[in-house]
């Protein structure tokens, strides 16, 4: 099996693609991958570090503002375009699969026009327009929400879920040693907040100017920042005195404990976090970020909500309405139990085992 991988420019486009990458390997020990990533962006470095060799594109998108800049992405998408080709004929792969960012584009059109047999992953509910376009020449395109032939051909869509963490997939902490890893107490209520890899401003600032909420309600807080607003919040945890119950990280490498302490999760509404959340099952208020395309993260919340699995409250409304949310769904465990069971009802499991069942389909290659 040799099988090409592109996309990036984020987390949640990233750690799936080395998940599916990891599965094709556990399917054949002998497979050769490669990823084919951008210039400059975080696949650079994440996917070496996972043990897989990468090759980079000069491709760059479209600015949502007026720059000098824009008129330079069609040059530098005809120079990707020709590397892929160049990378294409060298490698020769059985399949070429696309996860979703800027590479995806010149690697995916340039392998149909080949010949090359390709196969896309959609991680969210509202598809992009760049994966819109690539649908039209894809054997199978592997999705994780329903309801997506309103954007895809029907007959190409299969529904396999969106891989994840393998500590996620297979967690096994319970709620004390969860608790337990953050030094909080099992005997009072616990909510996670996290805002992606990179934090969220408008999260962390609505927890910033409600610091005595948790104090003066014994409500514990574990917190995940991210960089920039780590050491703001670790002083404002500090000057309120407010130590014993807010728990402050910039990053949580133990996600599954993290999962298992929480009682109720606040997150940003990405494709993978969603996933990884309706894996573990949990009470989840989602404030999707606005700073995205298409604005896909409010549909990704509201294919939750839609479903009971989750509260949602608007990026721009948090700081005034979020912990009075979050406090009345503290306040109501027959709710929280509710969304739990309805959030764990649209888990999907072993998702990267799935998208290879497709891809054997597709190279009719048995293990």
């Amino acid at each position: 099996m040799k099988a090409i991988i592109s996309g990036g420019g984020t987390g949640g486009h990233i750690f799936p693609a080395i998940a599916i990458a990891n599965a094709i390997k556990e399917r054949w020990s002998d497979a050769e991958i490669l990823f084919v990533g951008a210039e400059g962006r975080m696949e650079m470095e994440k996917v070496p570090a996972a043990g897989y060799e990468i090759k980079a594109l000069p491709i760059a998108g479209l600015q949502r503002r007026l720059t000098l800049k824009n008129l330079a992405v069609p040059f530098k998408m005809l120079k990707s375009q020709r590397m892929v080709k160049s990378i294409l004929k060298d490698f020769d792969p059985d399949i070429v699969v696309g996860v979703g960012g800027y590479a995806s584009a010149p690697t995916l059109k340039t392998a149909a026009k080949m010949g090359y047999t390709t196969l896309l992953q959609e991680q969210n509910s509202y598809p992009g327009l760049t994966n819109k376009m690539l649908s039209k020449t894809a054997a199978t395109i592997c999705v994780a929400f329903e309801g997506l032939d309103k954007f895809f051909p029907a007959e190409k869509i299969v529904l396999t879920g969106n891989p994840v963490r393998k500590d996620i997939e297979e967690m096994k902490a319970s709620r004390e040693e969860g608790c337990r890893c953050f030094e909080v107490n099992t005997d009072r209520p616990v909510v996670l907040s996290v805002g992606g890899s990179l934090g969220a401003r408008s999260i962390n600032e609505m927890m910033i100017n409600h610091l005595s909420y948790f104090k003066d309600n014994k409500v514990q807080l574990i917190w995940q920042t991210g960089k920039w607003m780590y050491e703001e919040a670790k002083r404002k945890v500090a000057d309120a005195g407010v130590e014993e119950w807010v728990k402050v990280h910039q990053f949580i490498n133990r996600m599954d404990m993290a999962y298992a302490a929480a009682d109720v999760v606040v997150s940003r509404a990405g494709a993978i976090a969603i996933s990884e959340l309706c894996l573990v099952g949990k009470p989840i208020i989602l404030i999707p970020s606005p700073n995205v395309a298409e604005d896909h993260q409010t549909k990704n919340a509201m294919a939750l909500v839609e479903k009971g699995a989750a509260l949602m409250v608007r990026d721009a409304e948090c700081n005034a309405v979020g912990i009075s949310v979050l406090n009345r769904l503290l306040d109501n465990e027959n709710q929280r139990e509710t969304m739990a069971k309805a959030c764990g009802q649209m888990g999907v499991h072993h998702a990267a085992e799935r998208i290879v069942d497709e891809i054997v389909k597709l190279t009719d290659k048995s293990k």
